[in-house]
């Protein structure tokens, strides 16, 4: 039976209208992501994301401050940054909560001196220009390094700098020693011969966030347990192919393979859920940055941990 012109309009509009208001429904994470997290690389080398019920939208930035400020206004849901880039908005009020962690090799945080420096110790440091940023992991291991020798934080003469103008300083000899994380490590190691006489091992945590913005959570609960989940896979499938995925990272990077084949052999990046010694870690750094005056009151940490994801990374 033929159908009536009408109807027959009616239902080629219903086949268009449909996937529309399906597209219209898909839910979209916005995740926030910087070079040495690498994690849209690691996504998209692994193939993880292959089926995924949601889009995602990754937004790229060059340090932990804009990722700061895209969850603190709502442009980001997800976002990875440092443990005292988290702190820092969290202690301001922000909306954001901590709903994981990425942990690393601690030798990939490390204080650098040249080749042919007589600096062997922490000892050897006194008086010397010691580059730094405020409450970031260059400051924290310095200062944990002088702490654990009994020496005082004027010690050594600190020069602020951002991490990227450091690393132009530092071969210049503008700077005696460049604390810092990767990939600058490996690209001082690689090009200049650069070595560490300290690491971030039985120094600090060195533990980095994986934050959401609070009002993201329950809208998107589902598409975030599962986007963790994938992760999580990610990480492992990583772990398994070092050459093939640093090979992969370099061009998408537009880094030296041997600074990410450096990198990424020794890298050992994990994720998973805020367990008992996370949290006190993240107490404990906030407890520091108070110390060193980063933070201006004591701020407790238990009110921006949120544990519901913990089975995510189970997956």
């Amino acid at each position: 039976m033929k159908l009536p012109r009408v109807l027959r309009r009616s239902l080629a509009a219903l086949a268009i209208i449909t996937p529309l208001a399906h597209a219209a429904d898909t839910t979209v994470l916005r995740i926030g992501d910087q070079n040495y997290y690498n994690v849209r690389a690691s996504v998209e080398a692994s193939g993880v994301l292959e089926g995924a019920p949601y889009k995602v939208q990754w937004k790229h930035f060059q340090s932990a401050a804009p990722v700061a400020e895209g969850l603190e206004v709502g442009a980001l849901d997800l976002g990875f940054l440092g443990d005292s880039g988290f702190l820092f908005l969290a202690a301001k009020g922000a909306p954001v909560k901590l709903i994981g962690v990425s942990r690393q090799n601690p030798d990939t945080i490390a204080l650098l001196v040249g080749k042919d420096s007589p600096i062997k110790t922490i000892e050897d440091l006194k008086g010397k220009k010691v580059a730094y940023w405020p409450g970031a992991w260059s400051q924290q291991l310095t200062l944990r390094a002088l702490d654990k020798a009994g020496l005082p934080h004027d010690y050594v003469e600190f020069v602020k700098l951002m991490p990227i103008d450091a690393a132009a300083a530092f071969p210049r000899g503008s700077i005696d020693a460049f604390p810092v994380w990767e990939p600058y490590i490996s690209q001082q190691v690689v090009f200049s011969g650069a070595r560490p006489i300290i690491t971030a091992r039985d120094l600090m945590p060195g533990l980095s966030s994986i934050a959401a913005n609070a009002d993201s959570i329950e809208p998107k609960r589902e598409a975030i347990a599962d986007f963790l989940g994938r992760l999580h896979k990610a990480r492992a499938w990583v772990e398994a192919n070092k050459q093939t995925y640093a090979d992969q990272w370099a061009k998408k990077a537009n880094l030296d393979p041997a600074v990410s084949r450096h990198w990424i052999g020794q890298a050992n990046m994990t994720v998973g859920p805020v367990d008992e010694q996370s949290a006190r870690d993240y107490q404990g750094t906030a407890d520091f940055l108070v110390q060193t005056g980063a933070l201006p009151k004591a701020f407790d940490t238990k009110g921006i941990i949120d544990n519901s994801f913990s089975g995510a990374f189970k997956q």
